[in-house]
């Protein structure tokens, strides 16, 4: 059976096939540009603290349960964001999936000092190259959507033209092959690629199985403190939260919410 990840990846491949700009004429390109914010490294300085980072994420719509927050301004809603305490920010750029653009990310970024994962579907050498040309600080990646010899040309790639890289996925397999590309970063996400349901228990599987010294990221799936407190207890890092902050009625609060598991609410 055909998953959302699946007719999603096969569109994004059908772009990328018609691509024809110069793949060295990009990297000169992306090397040329400003440094970027540490991705990581705020996740990791939350979890010395005893919190648990949090991903906030600016997301207009999804295939499965269509409109969120379709009329968003993303300066605002990043403005909230890092009032509440995120560490960072993830901006869904896919258009005609999720409602985004690359405008979204670019001004979130412009609207505050936190570091910005582009959010979607990388394929090919040309979209690693093109998330730092946009602003982007770290790139997304996407297991279950690539081959292994993909995810470690992109990733060597990233590391070449300076861009964070963040992988992620869903069982044993995909951690096997994330370690082997030297991921650091490593995102679990929550959610059955084939039923769309939130598998906790396999969260907390995946957590203990990711090595020491790789920053471990929960995806999907996280509705309020009790979700977060059970991941945090886990071990990760990190959550990365979408759906329940873009339709919160206040999303600063929704977020200092999530951040109060572990520790006190230094954005107070």
């Amino acid at each position: 059976m055909a998953t959302y990840l699946d007719r999603i990846v096969v569109r994004h491949r059908e772009v990328a096939a018609g691509d024809r700009r110069s793949l060295e004429a990009l990297i000169e390109e992306s090397c040329a540009q400003p440094a970027t914010r540490p991705f990581a490294a705020p996740l990791q300085r939350a979890a010395d603290d005893g919190q648990l980072g949090v991903i906030a994420e600016i997301k207009r719509r999804s295939p499965s349960k269509g409109a969120l927050n379709a009329d968003l301004d993303p300066a605002v809603i990043a403005d909230e964001y890092a009032i509440g305490g995120a560490n960072a920010i993830s901006v869904l750029t896919d258009v005609e999936f999720f409602g985004g653009s690359v405008a979204d990310l670019q001004q979130a970024r412009a609207a505050v000092d936190l570091p910005v994962l582009r959010k979607d579907f990388t394929v090919s050498a040309h979209d690693v190259c093109d998330a730092r040309i946009i602003g982007a600080d770290c790139v997304l990646l996407i297991a279950a959507a690539l081959s292994r010899s993909e995810i470690v040309d992109f990733t060597r790639l990233a590391g070449e033209i300076g861009i964070e890289v963040l992988v992620e996925i869903h069982d044993e397999t995909e951690l096997e092959v994330a370690l082997a590309a030297g991921a650091t970063l490593i995102g679990v996400n929550q959610r059955d690629l084939v039923t769309f349901e939130v598998d906790h228990a396999r969260a907390v599987r995946m957590a203990a199985a990711i090595p020491d010294g790789v920053v471990k990221v929960a995806e999907s799936g996280v509705r309020d403190d009790g979700d977060a407190k059970a991941l945090l207890d886990a071990g990760y890092h990190a959550i990365l939260v979408g759906e329940t902050l873009v339709t919160a009625a206040d999303p600063r609060q929704a977020l200092r919410s999530l951040r109060l598991v572990g520790g006190s609410d230094k954005a107070r």
